[in-house]
């Protein structure tokens, strides 16, 4: 159980959940109207910490630097929405609303949970923690004669019967109405993968035209002559005649004959590589500014004309 002592060391630090994950940072501390102790811590969730959910602290201890609740992160996460009014108070009907997600039975004027934990019944009121100086902080709903004391060093959180929110800082406690918080966009870039195209390896055929010299023999008559001897004359005068007579010879030539052959040459595949550049990404963000405006009356000012300090007229 979160004591008021303890309350500086849990706003603004870590929160757990039973299994040790971190849930988000503790915003709020918020008091019982009856006990004045801790009953509420609000948790800001989500990825930039817009979130913002309600935690019993009846069973919360710290730990070390982080504040531990017996609750699991998606339970957390999942609690019902609340909205605070202007005052900084949990209405009835809330406050029994959350009580009733996280199981905690309340019957006659006694908190019962779980973990056999009791506490004052009453509606919730706001506690921030301010570490050095200027932090936020609220008040419970109908709390009686509560005032702001410091815890730490330079710790303090606020607490009255009024309920308006107040902040605790060097200077003293000053309306909320005169501090103003500003926000800004950041812009985060995230990468997805995606399909850009198809590589396909596709074979087909071509032609081409391809020559080469090969050597070829063919066979041709070439005549010779000789005279006959004296002998051979007579042995051939008896019984000859003039008349007409052939001899035939064949004739033999070669001529090309075009074959082809399927022969392997190389093998073909396809790797995929990945390559990296830069590229500038252009986005938009927004950002608050604050500026303050002074307002005088339209009278000048003795010592210089129509000049104010402070948004007062200086006398």
């Amino acid at each position: 159980m979160i004591t008021r002592e303890q309350i500086p060391q849990v706003v603004g630090h870590p929160v757990h959940d039973a299994e040790g994950k971190k849930v988000g940072d503790a915003k709020h501390m918020y008091l019982d109207d009856s006990s004045g102790n801790p009953e509420w811590v609000t948790v800001k969730t989500g990825f930039f910490g817009s979130n913002e959910t309600f935690v019993p602290t009846r069973s919360a201890r710290l730990v070390q630097d982080h504040l531990e609740v017996p609750y699991p992160k998606e339970k957390i996460k999942g609690a019902p929405n609340v909205d605070i009014d202007s005052g900084g108070h949990l209405s009835v009907e809330e406050e029994q609303h959350l009580y009733r997600y996280y199981g905690i039975e309340r019957t006659g004027g006694k908190n019962t949970s779980a973990d056999k934990s009791a506490g004052a019944a009453g509606a919730a009121g706001a506690a921030g923690a301010a570490a050095g100086s200027g932090t936020d902080t609220g008040r419970g709903r109908g709390s009686a004669g509560m005032d702001a004391s410091a815890a730490g060093s330079g710790a303090a959180y606020a607490a009255g019967r009024s309920g308006s929110a107040e902040r605790l800082g060097a200077g003293g406690i000053e309306s909320e109405e005169e501090a103003m918080t500003r926000s800004e966009e950041e812009m985060h870039v995230k990468v997805e993968r995606h399909a850009s195209g198809k590589a396909r390896l596709h074979k087909y055929v071509e032609v081409e035209e391809v020559e080469q010299t090969v050597p070829l023999r063919h066979e041709e008559v070439k005549l010779e002559r000789e005279p006959l001897s004296a002998s051979d004359r007579d042995a051939l005068r008896s019984g000859a005649e003039i008349s007409e007579a052939d001899r035939f010879v064949t004739l033999h030539e070669e001529s090309p004959v075009v074959e082809t052959e399927v022969v392997a040459k190389e093998r073909v595949r396809m790797n995929v590589e990945e390559h990296v550049e830069q590229k500038k990404v252009h986005g938009r963000v927004r950002k608050e500014r604050i500026e303050a405006e002074m307002e005088g009356p339209s009278d000048a000012i003795p010592g210089g004309e129509g000049t104010t300090r402070g948004g007062r007229p200086e006398r």
